[in-house]
Parts: structure tokens; C-alpha cells; sequence
């Protein structure tokens, strides 16, 4: 699945291609955001770790991750 984390005062979003179900990831953002120093961690699915401050979040979208198709379509 890919969950898109927008940080404070960066134009670009951080993407992360996670192996996590939303109910997962959903539950570590509200404990990243209970604590004021907190930090949300997620495990991408090659096994590279992003840590963001939980204080710099500015919002997280969570979505299925689209199939990606390799080739062309004859019709």
C-alpha cells in the first residue's frame, strides 16, 4: 500500500510503499502524534526504514498502491 506523508515546510512529499495494512499504519501515526516528541516510523517494503518527527507532520494520506502493467495494449 502507499502511504504519502506530507512534512511542514518541505514542498515534496515523502512516499513510502509499505507492506503494512491502513489499520497499521493508521494506528502508528496516532501514537507517533500522542507523545511531543514522537516520531512516526514506517518499514517500506524492501525493508528501508523512514522515520519523520511527529511534530513536522502535516498530514498522511493512505491509499492501495496502484498495479503497475508493463507492455501494451492490442485492440
Amino acid at each position: 500500500m502507499e502511504v504519502k506523508i506530507g512534512v511542514l515546510h518541505t514542498a515534496r512529499e515523502v512516499v513510502v510503499e509499505s507492506a503494512q495494512s491502513p489499520d497499521e499504519v493508521e494506528q502508528a501515526v496516532a501514537e507517533a502524534l500522542k507523545s511531543t516528541d514522537g516520531q512516526l516510523v514506517l518499514t517500506e517494503e524492501k525493508g528501508r526504514k523512514v522515520i519523520v518527527p511527529a511534530h513536522l507532520i502535516a498530514y498522511i494520506d493512505i491509499a492501495q498502491a496502484d498495479t503497475r502493467r508493463v507492455g501494451f495494449v492490442t485492440g
